[in-house]
């Protein structure tokens, strides 16, 4: 098969789109297909990957950049798939891009268009800037009935987001196609240098590793602030690990706030995928609160789940069934029981394995990137004839 991707960002630039992108292309890629990327240029030079051509655009899918996507996939092969990773601000213009959206509307019929869903459309609020806001709504939603009317497949990456498109996507179908690690797997990890890992961390402690991994938000860092200074109390307390972009200023403010906190907090800072496996899987559990609930976006806590990791997070809007279907996280309706949830759980290994055991089993089921290309390979009757 030959895929052309088209994404508003590709690494270099940071971010988990442009992670996920880069893993299905090279997925696809190793599976066979002819892979090519088409994404705005940011002056950097991208990733290494000599089995994915990656194509810069003269603009972030304006005028220019538009008319020379039309010229390529017109000299490409009838039965090009061209596959959208999409989220309304990525594609530019303010999150507002309609003549992107209009340029694939016109040509539903002459390409196979696939839709993958990240976010839909920006909420409706009340109060504030209310007409600003509610503009910017609209005008997403105007957009999200042009892709999904252009699309001959649809997926959303949490089920939550059906709920949001199927007013504009009419009776055609749309699948969950959820979100894998982009990170390696700690199951594939050298054992021997985790242990090591372990005993330079703990430098002669007798104690647990508690982690967390993610960017430091407002949100989850006003959790973690009720969190770990409670948790980091007490006769037995575990050394908290920091992982992630933020991490360092996080743990300074922390000790500066918490004095009782210093001397029981790493933050290692910037790392290598590989090398922040290694951090995940050395931990004995993973603290994940999240205000609207764990669900199968949140790439954070896939990473803790390739690895085997137990995870304590928190169920909420978006948390899906299969959650507390599977057993595979530790579950709480609030961030105020998660210090006390915490310590029960490190002081019970049988647990903790039961969670260890169950989180690979459903990562391997549900959300490995073999699943993902399995999916996108596997074209409809209707599609491939």
């Amino acid at each position: 098969m030959h895929w052309m991707i088209l994404t508003g960002e590709y690494p270099p630039t940071s971010g988990g789109v442009s992670d996920y992108t880069r893993l299905v292309a090279r997925a696809l890629a190793a599976a066979g297909d002819k892979v090519d990327i088409w994404t705005p240029s940011i002056g950097d030079d991208g990733p290494l990957d000599p089995e994915v051509r990656v194509h810069y655009l003269p603009d972030h899918f304006g005028g220019r950049g538009l008319a020379e996507l039309g010229r390529r996939f017109d000299e490409s092969d009838p039965h090009v798939q061209l596959l959208v990773q999409y989220v309304p601000h990525a594609f530019g213009r303010k999150a507002m891009n309609l003549p992107f959206c209009l340029w694939l509307f016109r040509r539903r019929r002459s390409n196979h268009i696939t839709i993958m869903f990240h976010e839909v459309a920006f909420p409706w609020v009340t109060g504030g800037r209310f007409f600003r806001h509610n503009f910017l709504a609209a005008v997403n939603r105007a957009m999200a009935f042009l892709l999904a009317r252009s699309a001959r497949r649809l997926f959303v990456s949490i089920p939550g987001w059906e709920k949001m498109l199927r007013p504009y996507a009419g009776n055609q179908r749309i699948e969950w196609l959820p979100i894998p690690s982009t990170m390696p797997q700690g199951g594939d990890r050298d054992r021997d240098r985790i242990g090591t890992l372990r005993r330079r961390l703990l430098d002669g402690r007798n104690s647990k590793i508690v982690g967390h991994f993610g960017t430091f938000g407002k949100h989850i860092a006003n959790a973690l602030r009720s969190i770990i200074p409670q948790l980091l109390t007490g006769e037995s307390v575990p050394l908290v690990i920091l992982l992630g972009r933020g991490g360092v200023e996080f743990a300074a403010e922390l000790e500066r706030t918490y004095p009782h906190t210093a001397g029981c907090l790493i933050a290692p800072g910037k790392l290598e995928p590989e090398i922040v496996s290694e951090y995940l899987t050395a931990c004995d559990l993973l603290i994940q609160p999240y205000v609207d609930g764990i669900s199968s976006r949140r790439t954070s806590a896939m990473a803790g789940l390739a690895c085997g990791v137990p995870i304590l997070t928190t169920s909420g809007a978006l948390t899906e069934p299969i959650w507390s279907q599977s057993g595979a996280v530790c579950l709480v309706d609030s961030i105020h029981e998660m210090p006390s949830r915490a310590i029960a759980l490190l002081n019970d290994e049988e647990h903790l394995s039961r969670l260890s055991s169950a989180a690979l089993k459903l990562y391997r089921d549900r959300f490995h990137i073999d699943r993902t290309v399995s999916v996108l390979r596997s074209l409809p009757v209707s599609l491939a004839a």
